[in-house]
């Protein structure tokens, strides 16, 4: 059973204290955010560095931004790296799993508290609350927030949580349907765990992370944390559809015995929509990344 906790159920100085020797990065990956990120790293840094110290290390992972992300944040005083600077060596390719399996290379914390960069409805309590589980019980390894947001019904998770994650996990992984939100962009984890996984580049890695620790540690490493409130940008419906083929390539690569396409992974899949034409229904074509980084351990 995945354990459920609240944000409050701990107090800042009871995790200071539960610390100890642990060091903690905070990770933002972000692309192309100029109008949120600032104010995300701004605010985490003085509650929770400069007020007390929780958090070692405030780092955003830049994602091929075209806007000035990347100075924003850095006058925020973020340490501000670009994904595809970040060993170089290996190569760059775009998506948020792609930054956030890069920040193993730039950060050195045990624990990693990862969150996103275009929070409207927050509050810094968000980073206390996803680290409580893990300083104050050995055997979580991975902690997912959930959250109301408004203008939602309720917990309501998001287009393509409603429509894909939750009835994958029902129909394959019912061992995880307690999870509220289990593509929340707010989550925290063990270096140690992190990067023993595959990371797909995109937008899989959320519920990727969530299957394969279940798999390999049981539900008993996985908890949840009420955050309260939270709000965040929409994007188009025909971007939700590519979000939904990478999870849907990922979950179907975890599969025992399920061979996929050739091609259909680890390169690009061809996302065929429909829009309005002159002559009726015109199809475009998109190429989606389903591409899956191998655990940075091994790197």
């Amino acid at each position: 059973m995945i354990a459920t906790a609240r944000w409050d159920d701990w107090s800042l100085a009871e995790l200071v204290e539960a610390k100890g020797e642990h060091r903690v990065s905070l990770v933002v990956p972000a692309r192309n955010e100029e109008g949120t990120v600032g104010e995300v790293v701004a605010r985490t840094r003085e509650a929770l560095m400069e007020t007390v110290a929780l958090v070692d290390e405030l780092v955003v992972i830049d994602s091929d931004s075209t806007d000035t992300t990347f100075a924003v944040a850095t006058d925020a005083g973020a340490s501000v790296h670009r994904s595809r600077e970040v060993r170089p060596d290996l190569g760059s390719h775009p998506g948020k799993g792609e930054a956030m399996w890069k920040s193993l290379f730039v950060t050195t914390g045990d624990l990693i508290v990862f969150m996103d960069a275009d929070l409207l409805d927050w509050d810094t309590h968000f980073v206390p609350g996803l680290l409580g589980p893990l300083l104050t019980r050995p055997q979580v390894s991975l902690v997912k927030g959930f959250y109301e947001r408004p203008g939602a019904d309720g917990l309501q998770g998001g287009r393509v949580t409603e429509l894909v994650a939750r009835p994958w996990l029902a129909l394959r992984h019912p061992e995880l349907a307690g999870l509220v939100q289990p593509l929340a962009g707010e989550w925290a984890v063990r270096r140690s765990l992190f990067e023993s996984l595959s990371v797909p580049t995109g937008y899989a890695v959320e519920l990727a992370a969530l299957v394969d620790t279940a798999r390999l540690h049981g539900v008993e490493a996985i908890a949840q944390v009420d955050l309260g409130l939270r709000s965040h940008h929409q994007q188009p419906l025909l971007d939700l559809g590519a979000m939904a083929t990478q999870i849907l390539a990922a979950m179907l690569a975890r599969e025992p015995g399920v061979e996929l396409p050739a091609g259909s992974l680890g390169a690009e899949v061809a996302l065929r929509q429909y829009r309005p034409g002159e002559g009726g229904a015109e199809p475009r074509e998109r190429g989606v990344p389903t591409l899956e980084r191998p655990p940075a351990r091994d790197v």
